[in-house]
């Protein structure tokens, strides 16, 4: 069968008979044919090349009609045609100003908001510079600021110098954080989760805020999260750790009870309902690791007051409580509830993993986190910027460096229960 390109291209070939002898020519038995004498081919090749100019000709002469009729119907329609050419790019222009408005107003949809750690010299400040590094490398849209509290040597911190190091106030500056001055006169160096309560009072008035514990690292665009128009919540990755009702009592019911009494709140209105009664999880319990409210000001203003005075004086139903270090889980559920707030929706479910990730402890980051996590702190270990604050932290430079996190403690964390197990080796 013949291809048809093939054919195509001989069709433009041109075609001539075929010579034969003297022979084959008149009315007598056909002879054999022979080739073509010496002035036989120079003719044929004569007649090919007159033939191919006389084709050659006629295509440019064919092309120049063509060429000057598109010419023509081009001026005949010049007009219309620009009038039709300005019509489509003023609707382009029309359509990319209409994309701009709309994303103009997605940014001023979306509420900005600060976030707010604390920070000071030792692993403090690495995780802190992590905090940062992974806010700009996976939050590169984040409008809002990174206030890192930095307690001073005065007040309840006085006798203790736990400012920043210089490598640690260089990278945190790289990274675009606010070093803002703590000066601490409530808890200080006798309870320093404290400093997250006071340090509530840097923040600007009447702007929403997220207060992030220093061992969390960024996932993911933070800055869509609705802050300014939620209630306060936080972080609901919490265990069991308070109360721990003794064996005569008082039990879960009576010890809450008293503390949203003392305080005036309602605690009825904050139960789940879904758990059993006496049951921890009835109650609302967070973990202070992340926690966040639409006004830093009155927040932080309740948190202070009602944690000195709780730490002040217990009461009968928390005498056999213990208050350090649990105080600021105690009191953040009482606050929140207080300014209407409660456990987090559906639009903070970023927070355990897609947006952010609160590791803890290194050794935790590999047995418990998401893949996302876990990449982040890898990759953030490439940077130059890190390599001096980091220099001499030997579980860095075990796990995370040397690789025995992914090789050695990350294969054990798949599997039913291989969470709790590893949590408990950490501890321990």
């Amino acid at each position: 069968m013949t291809d048809p390109r093939e054919a195509s291209r001989n069709s433009d070939v041109p075609h001539y008979p075929p010579v034969h002898g003297h022979g084959a020519q008149g009315g007598g038995a056909a002879g054999p044919a022979i080739g073509p004498s010496a002035e036989d081919a120079a003719t044929l090749r004569a007649t090919r090349k007159a033939r191919n100019r006389a084709d050659r000709a006629a295509r440019r002469a064919a092309n120049r009609i063509a060429r000057a009729e598109r010419e023509r119907r081009a001026d005949r329609t010049e007009a219309g045609s620009g009038a039709a050419a300005c019509a489509a790019v003023a609707h382009t222009r029309g359509e990319l100003r209409t994309l701009q408005d709309h994303a103009r107003a997605d940014r001023q949809s979306t509420p900005v908001f600060n976030i707010l750690a604390v920070a000071q010299a030792g692993r403090l400040e690495r995780e802190a510079a992590l905090l940062a590094a992974s806010l700009r490398r996976n939050a590169p849209g984040f409008r809002g600021r990174l206030i890192v509290a930095e307690p001073q040597p005065t007040g309840a911190w006085q006798g203790r110098d736990v400012r920043l190091t210089a490598a640690g106030r260089a990278a945190l500056t790289d990274f675009g954080a606010e070093i803002v001055p703590l000066h601490a006169h409530a808890f200080g160096h006798s309870y320093p989760h404290g400093n997250k309560i006071e340090a509530l009072a840097l923040l600007p008035a009447g702007e929403p805020f997220l207060f992030l514990d220093s061992d969390t690292v960024i996932t993911g665009p933070i800055g869509r999260l609705p802050l300014g128009s939620c209630p306060p919540t936080a972080s609901m990755r919490r265990e069991g750790t308070w109360p721990d009702p003794p064996l005569y009592g008082p039990g879960y019911n009576a010890i809450w009870s008293a503390l949203y009494d003392r305080f005036g709140l309602d605690l009825a209105t904050s139960l789940d309902l879904s758990q059993p009664e006496d049951h921890w999880e009835r109650y609302l319990y967070f973990n202070a690791g992340w926690f966040c409210g639409p006004d830093p000001a009155e927040f932080g203003r309740r948190f202070l007051t009602w944690a000195t005075d709780l730490q002040r004086d217990p009461g009968e139903a928390l005498a056999a409580q213990a208050l350090v270090p649990w105080l600021d889980q105690v009191i953040l559920p009482l606050v929140i509830h207080s300014l209407g707030g409660g456990r987090p929706g559906p639009e903070f479910a970023g927070m355990d993993g897609a947006v952010a990730w609160h590791w803890r402890k290194l050794p935790l980051l590999y047995a418990a986190a998401p893949d996302s996590a876990v990449e982040v702190v890898e990759a953030l270990a490439c940077l130059s910027a890190l390599q001096a604050l980091m220099a001499g932290w030997p579980a860095w430079d075990r796990l995370v460096v040397g690789g025995d996190g992914r090789d050695l403690i990350r294969p054990r964390s798949t599997g039913p229960g291989c969470r709790h197990a590893n949590r408990s080796s950490v501890r321990s």
